[in-house]
Order: structure tokens, then sequence, then C-alpha cells
């Protein structure tokens, strides 16, 4: 994999702080072309160094009401290979992360209330080569660099 240079930096930093930039933006911000510009953004795109572009919700929009870390640990014999695809097909999973030592996946899970947690929560419990699920509900968010 080819390391980022200065362009494809200054490119990353722009689409952080507004995906929706226009390419011409873009281009102007990096200092290059329109054509070199969309290539750099197609190469990113897929080599999976930009694996998506999103939005993210202002203060008014508190949606989701309950978030949560949920710990997942395979049963023996088991893998990502076995659980992941499950997990892929639950809305509310956001975030799916492989940790190294007694926990195997940690989970993000975003959902409307407890009760629909509990619900996930079981979901995720009744997949095939899981073991065992523990549940961490965030109270607060003090910061979150993502954008």
């Amino acid at each position: 994999m080819t390391e980022l240079d200065e362009k494809d930096r200054l490119l990353l930093a722009a689409l952080r702080r507004d995906s929706r930039q226009s390419l011409v933006a873009l281009a102007r911000h990096a200092g290059l072309s329109r054509s070199a510009t969309h290539e750099r953004l197609r190469r990113l795109e897929t080599k999976g160094t930009i694996a998506g572009y999103t939005i993210r919700l202002g203060a008014e929009e508190k949606t989701p009401v309950v978030r949560a870390l949920v710990a997942v640990a395979f049963q023996p014999g088991k893998n990502c290979d076995h659980v992941v695809p499950h997990l892929s097909g639950i809305p509310n999973v956001v975030s799916c992360w492989s940790v190294a030592g007694a926990t195997d996946l940690m989970l993000l899970v975003e959902c409307d209330s407890n009760g629909d947690l509990d619900t996930i929560r079981r979901q995720i419990a009744t997949i095939p080569g899981v073991a065992t699920v523990h549940t961490q509900v965030t109270l607060r968010t003090h910061f979150d660099r993502r954008g």
C-alpha cells in the first residue's frame, strides 16, 4: 500500500471538515486540478483509505437515545468469519471492531430505548459462535473526534 503524500493529506483534512465540498473546492484546497483531484479521490476510495462519506447530526437531532458498547466473546473454534456476517445484518450495530484479549469483538450499538437494546443484545447472543455478550451503556459523550 502506498503512503499518503501531502496532497492526499490535504484532501482528507478538507473532507473531514466537510465531506460535501464540491470537487472544485477540494481541488482548490489541495492545489490540484479538478481531474487530478478526482483521480486521487478515486484512488483513495479504491484502496480503502476513504471508506465512505457521512454526516454528523446536529445537537437538535439527539437520536439515538441509547448508545452502548457490547463486548462479544466467541465459542471455542469460532472466529470473525463465523460471527461478523450475522452482525452486519443488524442495522443498530453501527461499528464492529476486532480486539485483543478475552473479548473478541467490540460493538457500538445505537438504538431508541433500553428495551430495544435488550432485544438487540438477545439477538447478538443467539448468533452461532457467540459465547458471551457483555453490555456497557454509555452515559454521556465527553468528546467525539470522528468527523
